[in-house]
């Protein structure tokens, strides 16, 4: 306490204390023995020493912090988890582009579960097509006269969406007829990209594995729909998406990784996507849960969606292990994911970590090995 002549510091001390009766001293001690830290900063203080410090704070800031302590631990572990990262929201139109295609770049992600949307505006984007800066409380009625449109405050042209939507059905008007996993077709996709900047060009050149369980919800299945239509129309073959081989798919990863860590960007579809293939593991005789998790969201918890459904949650259904480590930020992603991102680089918790090595024969897995 600051000093002051007129309340001199010995006077301060030598209060009396009004007598409380306290049920356990030693107890409360405990309670009382960890102080919260004020966070400090200055112009040598990077990414990785501000979601350090979070750690120390309150509120969100500290569950920031945890959600990095979870994932030091995740990456230090010499089994080496597979990393099954899930990615919803508008998260290219949020400017998040980079932040993902780096983590696949510095090897902090295994396998990929987007929703249709985010692959199709990596897409998008890897045609040199633009998110252009715009307002929450546009005239959406003038927007649709322009042929603009928009992702809250985001603005894309929706002439060249239209384009991409046709390149989506050029890919598949090429390849043979038949049922594709999600992962196939977008293998496909991703070898007609020359972008270095894409997610999907990037998880093809380090063979990270994308899955889109409802691929059908987005722009994706709208080229997809148009070959198929067109294709029934000539009496022709046409290429088909096999959701149930997406499943069969990545339970054959998680089945063969020695562990698995998730990894949730937001929650959706992908979120319950990577928390079943751990359900469906018991097909092939595995009962495991993740042994590590982490998630930012925004998603309330009162409503009782799964999307909302917090990590704990998670371990009633065996979902997550028992024992797992996790944290929980409630931290919109444009803001939470950058940070977790530059912990994870600035720390280089990943530097050393092999990559995982895949050798698929059309939907068998027929191993998985560290490089």
């Amino acid at each position: 306490m600051p000093r002051n002549r007129d309340f001199p510091e010995k006077a301060y001390t030598d209060l009396a204390y009004p007598k409380v009766r306290v049920k356990d001293r030693s107890l409360r001690r405990r309670i009382l023995s960890e102080r919260v830290k004020q966070l400090e900063l200055s112009s040598k203080t990077s990414v990785a020493d501000l979601v350090e410090g979070m750690a120390d704070m309150s509120i969100q800031a500290r569950n920031i912090g945890q959600c990095a302590q979870v994932l030091k631990r995740m990456y230090a572990d010499r089994q080496r988890p597979t990393v099954l990262l899930g990615l919803a929201g508008p998260l290219i139109a949020a400017g998040l582009r980079g932040v993902i295609r780096d983590l696949i770049v510095n090897k902090a992600v295994d396998v990929v579960v987007s929703t249709g949307a985010i692959i199709y505006q990596d897409i998008y984007a890897a045609f040199g097509h633009g998110h252009f800066k715009g307002a929450p409380n546009s005239d959406d009625a003038a927007l649709t006269d322009l042929n603009v449109d928009r992702i809250y405050d985001t603005y894309i042209d929706d002439e060249l969406v239209m384009r991409t939507d046709r390149f989506c059905k050029l890919v598949a008007d090429e390849m043979r007829p038949g049922n594709y996993s999600s992962r196939l077709y977008l293998e496909k996709l991703a070898e007609r990209l020359g972008d270095e900047g894409s997610i999907l060009y990037q998880c093809k050149k380090h063979g990270v594995p994308v899955f889109v369980p409802a691929l059908n919800d987005s722009s994706i299945g709208i080229g997809l729909t148009e070959h198929q239509v067109m294709a029934r129309k000539a009496k022709r073959p046409f290429v088909a998406i096999d959701a149930i081989q997406d499943n069969y798919e990545l339970v054959q990863l998680v089945v063969k990784s020695a562990k698995t860590a998730a990894f949730y960007v937001a929650g959706g579809v992908p979120k319950n996507y990577i928390n079943d293939s751990i359900v469906m593991g018991y097909i092939f005789g595995l009962d495991r849960g993740h042994d590590y998790a982490v998630q930012v969201t925004t998603a309330v918890t009162q409503d009782g969606g799964l999307s909302s459904s917090t990590l704990s949650e998670g371990r009633s259904w065996g979902k997550i292990k028992k024992d797992a480590r996790y944290a929980m930020a409630w931290v919109e992603p444009s803001v939470s994911l950058p940070l977790l991102t530059g912990y994870i680089l600035g720390r280089g918790l990943t530097k050393k970590r092999p990559r995982l090595r895949l050798k698929w024969e059309g939907p068998e897995l027929k191993w998985l090995k560290k490089t």
